[in-house]
């Protein structure tokens, strides 16, 4: 099927809707990583504002068990629409709560039962819609636009603090466009209601639909994203710790990181997808390593700080677009819901949960000990591409052989 008539799956600005709505909503995680700043400027440390980000994994995680049988019951859209309501409530949370405690867990909680449902539900929404040939590609666009709206929320913690405003700006910010973000799906769901293109009750997770996904290659990309979760959760949150400790402007982190991502899924995925997927993971982890190594070795460089953060954009940015498109066609027939549902919970278990020992981590050791640490996740997630290259040959050796005989 060629683009056009993928496209022509998602007719009527469908799939504009999906991108637009995801940019709002992703603008309440991203302005996440700006809670060690709103953390210290309260009396906490990154301990505390690590313990925080990872109350969010709870809920998540329960809401990505949850979000398949929910969206059978009530449809996927009107799920991430009401997804935007919980989004807004945790956004508003930090931004009016004076304490940083107990009563900020709870909103870091509340925070994960709309992260998880949106980012779990979103994806699968586009894989109905988009014949396999072309999921890599339409996962790039709709994750590159999610991942302007994470980008966008540090950015905009910055201006606001330029301009003498309140961080809490920022987080009032992400709660007026996480509302906008909920009606618009709200609004798409009516539009697929009555275009016919409901989905079907396929998306239910089970114990069984588990263990046939585990079983199979899917489970490769589900580690992988669960490690790149773990990576870009502990960089990104303490980057405003990270940036302080070198004397660099934060900010500059997320628009190389963003500018980078965002550009690459637009521009760059389309020619990725038409090649080997393992190889292109062995040059996509191949940067994202190089840039890791690149920030421990910096000390003072604002413009290599950008440089290091657009190679990680390019590189783990990529990387997610791809596993994400294998996550779906490697997963076994009739399983492709739950496939990303466990895709999904990887990340989500990586990115939340990785946060509480990177917090730890920096104020025992510093934050180069969290960044080894990092390290080391991204030299294993390349010797998992290196395995699967490895296995493949291997395979194709035994079956030219078999074939002799």
């Amino acid at each position: 099927m060629s683009d056009s008539m993928a496209r022509k799956k998602v007719d009527g600005g469908e799939f504009a809707v999906l991108c637009i709505g995801g940019f709002l909503l992703s603008i309440a995680y991203g302005v996440t990583f700006l809670i060690p700043v709103l953390v210290g400027q309260r009396g906490g440390d990154e301990a505390l504002a690590g313990l925080i980000i990872s109350a969010a994994t709870v809920s998540t995680v329960i809401m990505v068990i949850l979000s398949g049988h929910i969206a059978d019951a009530i449809g996927s859209a009107r799920a991430v629409a009401v997804s935007g309501l919980f989004l807004a409530a945790s956004a508003l949370g930090f931004a009016i709560i004076p304490s940083a405690g107990l009563s900020l867990m709870i909103v870091g909680f509340i925070l994960g039962i709309g992260w998880g449902a949106f980012y779990t539900l979103g994806p699968i929404l586009v894989a109905a819609i988009v014949e396999p040939v072309h999921r890599i590609r339409f996962f790039a666009l709709l994750s590159g636009s999610m991942m302007s709206g994470i980008g966008a929320g540090p950015i905009i913690g910055r201006i606001a603090t330029g301009w003498s405003m309140p961080i809490e700006t920022a987080f009032v910010f992400a709660f007026l466009s996480s509302l906008a973000g909920g009606a618009l799906y709200f609004l798409l769901h009516i539009r697929l209601t009555k275009a016919g293109k409901i989905l079907p009750h396929v998306n239910k997770i089970s114990f069984g639909a588990t263990r046939e996904v585990i079983a199979s290659p899917a489970i490769y990309s589900i580690v992988m994203v669960g490690i790149g979760g773990a990576m870009f959760g502990g960089l990104s949150s303490f980057q405003t710790s990270y940036a302080k400790a070198h004397g660099f402007d934060y900010s500059l982190f997320f628009i190389g990181f963003m500018s980078a991502a965002i550009l690459s899924r637009l521009f760059v995925a389309g020619y990725v997808v038409k090649k080997d997927p393992l190889y292109s993971l062995l040059i996509l982890t191949s940067l994202t390593l190089a840039s890791i190594l690149l920030f421990l070795m910096l000390i003072s460089s604002q413009l290599a700080y950008l440089g290091g953060a657009a190679m990680l954009g390019l590189g783990y940015g990529l990387t997610y677009s791809v596993i994400n498109g294998l996550a779906a066609n490697e997963a076994p027939a009739g399983l492709m819901p739950q496939s990303l549902l466990l895709f999904s919970l990887a990340y989500i278990i990586g990115v939340f949960g990785f946060p509480l020992i990177a917090g730890n981590l920096i104020v025992s050791s510093g934050v180069q000990t969290m960044l080894y640490v990092v390290l080391m996740l991204a030299v294993l997630n390349f010797a998992l591409v290196l395995f699967r290259i490895a296995q493949r040959a291997t395979g194709a050796n035994e079956a030219s052989v078999l074939r002799r005989k």
